[in-house]
């Protein structure tokens, strides 16, 4: 990469900034399960970062008509904030770091999340680096959440710079296609490599063969994407 090239570094939250995922995936779980289902970590797995009408289609699908997303989601989202209370907010390793790099080189950083804005505020508040983003955005101020590329091209609009000068760092299949579709420089923050043991969220999966074509890199830890402004 020519790093000269490379204006702005965008940020999925949940399992990029914040260890949120694993709450997501067992809350998730338990709702529908609560609710009559048979429902696995894999299709938890399938609803990370992902626009709520596709959701809800792709759980019908999977469900039958029975399934009632959107109440189920409520429940969840009941789950998620008891298990955050009684866990707390859990900091990714290497945000402080990779923000201080960008911010030494002049570079914009920017959140873009499909979880509503006001929650995701207190989020980075939460964990003391609100201030550090020239942008915070979420996907539900765009008319189609992730996959569609929305919400990176709203995030590009808001700082001023193209999808092309900017990279985005994700964790889940629905986050890369949104980057990829936007035009943006797509960076898997993975769980694990192949031959690698897991060594940033536990839950989160690494990119399959459908998704390797659409990445520009992979890296272990946040910190990890200096290397990306240092190597050729």
């Amino acid at each position: 990469m020519r790093s000269s090239k490379i204006k702005a570094v965008i940020f999925d939250m949940d399992g990029v900034l914040i260890d949120t995922e694993k709450h997501y995936n067992a809350a998730w779980c338990e709702a529908a399960r609560m609710a009559g289902f048979d429902f696995k970590r894999e299709h938890a797995l399938m609803l990370r970062s992902c626009d709520a009408q596709l959701a809800a289609k792709m759980m019908k699908d999977i469900f039958g008509a029975g399934f009632d997303y959107f109440a189920i989601r409520e429940v969840r989202r009941r789950l998620v904030a008891e298990r955050l209370e009684q866990y707390g907010l859990e900091k990714k390793p290497g945000i402080d770091e990779i923000l201080a790099f960008l911010h030494e080189r002049g570079l914009k950083a920017a959140v873009a999340t499909a979880t509503p804005l006001e929650l995701t505020l207190q989020h980075l508040e939460s964990i003391g680096v609100r201030d550090q983003f020239d942008k915070i955005v979420s996907a539900k101020q765009v008319a189609h959440g992730k996959p569609a590329p929305d919400v990176y091209l709203y995030a590009c609009e808001q700082i001023g710079e193209k999808p092309q000068d900017c990279i985005a760092v994700e964790d889940s299949p629905n986050g890369i296609k949104s980057a990829y579709a936007a035009g943006c420089k797509p960076v898997m923050v993975a769980a694990h490599r192949a031959g690698m043991l897991p060594v940033m969220v536990p839950d989160l999966t690494p990119p399959d063969e459908e998704l390797q074509p659409l990445l520009y890199a992979v890296v272990d830890t946040l910190d990890g994407l200096g290397s990306l402004f240092t190597n050729a």
